[in-house]
């Protein structure tokens, strides 16, 4: 995923990718392929100059995020300020999340996916059927 979603790679090369850190909401770290993040970067710039919602879309994908590597061996090496951000001291917990992945501390990881699953519990109908539903209210960049 990450070698196909960044545009310089090439065979020897190790993959770039980009690690968003500056929401203080979220309990992990949000990575995004180099395509992934020039499209989010697109709908950016194409926002209203000036605007409170662009400059806060700004300051998170340009200046709270850093473009990283996946080291020789395959692995991410974070620098300590993202490791202490979601409090990680040891292994991490991958998850994806469609065009992005994520990176959290395993315990957190556990007690948001129960939180999910209480969430799903709601549901009658197969979980699938939430596609179905036309709610903008979740549409994030």
């Amino acid at each position: 995923m990450l070698e196909a979603g960044d545009p310089d790679w090439v065979e020897g090369l190790n993959p770039n990718f980009v690690i968003v850190y500056g929401d203080q909401r979220r309990k992990y770290l949000e990575c995004y392929t180099i395509d992934e993040i020039e499209a989010v970067e697109d709908r950016i710039s194409r926002m209203k100059r000036g605007s409170k919602k662009r400059r806060i879309l700004e300051r998170l994908f340009s200046t709270q995020s850093i473009t990283t590597s996946v080291d020789e061996t395959g692995r991410i090496v974070l620098p300590a300020k993202l490791r202490e951000k979601i409090g990680l001291s040891g292994e991490a917990q991958f998850a994806s999340n469609v065009d992005t992945f994520q990176i959290w501390e395993p315990e957190a990881y556990e007690a948001d996916l129960a939180e999910t699953e209480e969430e799903l519990d709601e549901f009658d109908d197969d979980p699938l059927t939430l596609l179905d539903e036309d709610d903008d209210e979740d549409e994030e960049i």
